[in-house]
């Protein structure tokens, strides 16, 4: 993670990999180390640019393990999403467990005339790199933002995770599309009562 505060960039990969459960849909979209290899390529965030340097050889060979390992992160991840508003210390003890099991080590950089910290693991493992980045990036906004900011969507038939980043803070939905809808149902309720 770039910066002593939190990079949308990675803080969106976190929300991304919680959201590869859809508990309530019973979908699950990181079930195959195919799925999990597309992850990583569209979440370019999760690779350290460190360690992807260090790779020299080209990308790892993705295993079954490593799925398995993925999926331990994302249930951290998910778990932390899910309780940060409702218990922020519970919250603060897995991403500190996370970050330990990872290995993860702050670091400070300097490129550009710039300086900032990256969070990285010191094993090769994709779990290890994912579970670094996300869960700093997570612990960041908490530090910054404050753990209210993460949470599950407030619509009926989702419980997608989000992140708000907003300046007013008031996010309740993962998306506009389940605000509509919590409208649409509301505004039907109100007009069945009259």
């Amino acid at each position: 993670m770039r910066d002593a505060c939190y990079s949308p960039v990675v803080v969106q990969t976190a929300v991304d990999l919680a959201n590869t459960l859809r508990p309530v849909k019973g979908e699950d979209t990181l079930e195959t180390v195919d799925q999990l290899r597309d992850f990583l390529d569209d979440h370019p965030a999760a690779e350290s640019p460190s360690s992807a340097a260090n790779q020299g050889a080209g990308p790892r060979q993705l295993t079954r393990a490593d799925l398995a390992e993925v999926r331990a992160v994302r249930e951290t991840v998910r778990q932390v999403l899910e309780r940060a508003a409702a218990d922020a210390v519970e919250a603060a003890a897995l991403i500190n467990e996370g970050l330990r099991r990872s290995r993860a080590t702050p670091v400070l950089r300097h490129e550009d005339d710039r300086w900032w910290t990256e969070v990285t693991s010191d094993t090769d493992r994709c779990s290890a790199r994912l579970a670094a980045t996300t869960l700093s990036a997570l612990a960041s906004v908490i530090a910054t933002l404050g753990p209210a900011r993460l949470g599950v969507c407030a619509g009926t038939a989702c419980r997608a995770t989000f992140v708000d980043l907003s300046r007013n803070g008031s996010k309740q939905y993962c998306t506009r599309t389940c605000a509509h809808r919590a409208g649409v149902a509301a505004y039907r309720s109100r007009r069945s009562q009259r």
